[in-house]
C-alpha cells in the first residue's frame, strides 16, 4: 500500500514561496488504478514526482508498505525508484537512437539479465502489445500510439509494482488514446498499481478512483462505480 500523510511541498522562499502541495493525504491499495485530475499548476505533477521519488517532500510522511520514503536519502530513493517504480510519459521518453526492441529491453539490460532471457521476455511483451512487428524500427520512425505502447512495454518488462503515468494519452488522438488505456488497464489487471495524471475526464473514468487536485489540495471525486 502507498500512503501519504499530510504531505506538503514548497518551492522558493520569501515572497516567491509557492505551496505546491498543502497537506495531501492519500491511500492507494496494491493493484489499484488511480486517476488524478486538475488544472495546470494545481500540483498534480508535483504529486506524481513525489510518488515517483523524483522529488523530496517538505513536510509530512510517505510510506510504501513498511518503507518510510520520507526518511530516505537521495541515493536510497534512487535505488527504491529503480526497483519499484516505472513511468509512462506524455512524450514517451524513449531513446531515438535505439530500436523499439532496444528501448523495451532496457530494464532487463540494466539488471544484467542474459541475452536469451531478455530476448524471450521482450518479444513476448511486444507481442502482447501488438508491436512485435516493429521491433527493428527506430522509435522516431513509428507513430505516437506505437511509441506509447513501446513505453508501456518497457514499464511491463521492468516488473516494477508501481506504474506512474503523466498524461499518457495527451499527445494522441482519441481512438489511439483508447487503445493506450486498454493496454494500461490490462497492465493494472495483471497486478500492477497504476497512478495516472490526466486532464481528460473520459480517460480518468478508466480508473477505479478519481481524485481532483486544486491549488495543492487533493479530494476524491464521487463516482457512480
Amino acid at each position: 500500500m502507498i500512503e501519504l500523510k499530510n504531505v506538503t511541498k514548497d518551492y522558493g522562499k520569501g515572497q516567491a514561496l509557492n505551496h505546491a502541495l498543502r497537506g495531501v493525504n492519500l491511500q492507494i491499495k496494491d493493484s489499484e488504478f488511480i486517476a488524478i485530475m486538475g488544472a495546470s499548476g494545481s500540483g498534480k505533477s508535483t504529486l506524481l514526482n513525489i510518488l515517483g521519488c523524483m522529488d523530496t517532500l517538505t513536510g509530512g510522511e510517505y510510506y510504501f508498505g513498511e518503507a518510510a520514503i520520507h526518511e530516505m536519502s537521495t541515493g536510497e530513493m534512487d535505488e527504491f525508484r529503480a526497483n519499484h517504480i516505472s513511468f509512462v510519459f506524455q512524450q514517451f521518453a524513449l531513446m531515438n537512437q535505439y530500436t523499439v526492441y532496444e528501448n523495451a529491453e532496457l530494464p532487463l539490460l540494466c539488471r544484467g539479465v542474459n541475452n536469451k532471457q531478455r530476448k524471450a521476455t521482450t518479444i513476448e511483451v511486444l507481442k502482447q502489445l501488438k508491436i512485435d512487428h516493429l521491433r527493428d524500427k527506430m522509435v522516431n520512425e513509428i507513430s505516437g500510439g506505437e511509441a506509447q505502447r513501446c513505453a508501456i512495454a518497457r514499464a511491463m518488462i521492468s516488473g516494477n509494482e508501481i506504474i506512474l503515468c503523466d498524461e499518457p494519452t495527451g499527445a494522441l488522438d482519441k481512438k489511439t488514446g483508447v487503445t493506450i488505456m486498454e493496454c494500461l488497464k490490462k497492465l493494472n489487471e495483471s497486478g500492477r498499481t497504476v497512478v495516472m495524471v490526466t486532464h481528460d475526464e473520459s480517460i480518468a473514468k478508466w480508473a477505479d478512483r478519481i481524485y481532483i487536485m486544486d491549488d495543492g489540495t487533493l479530494t476524491e471525486k464521487e463516482t457512480n462505480k
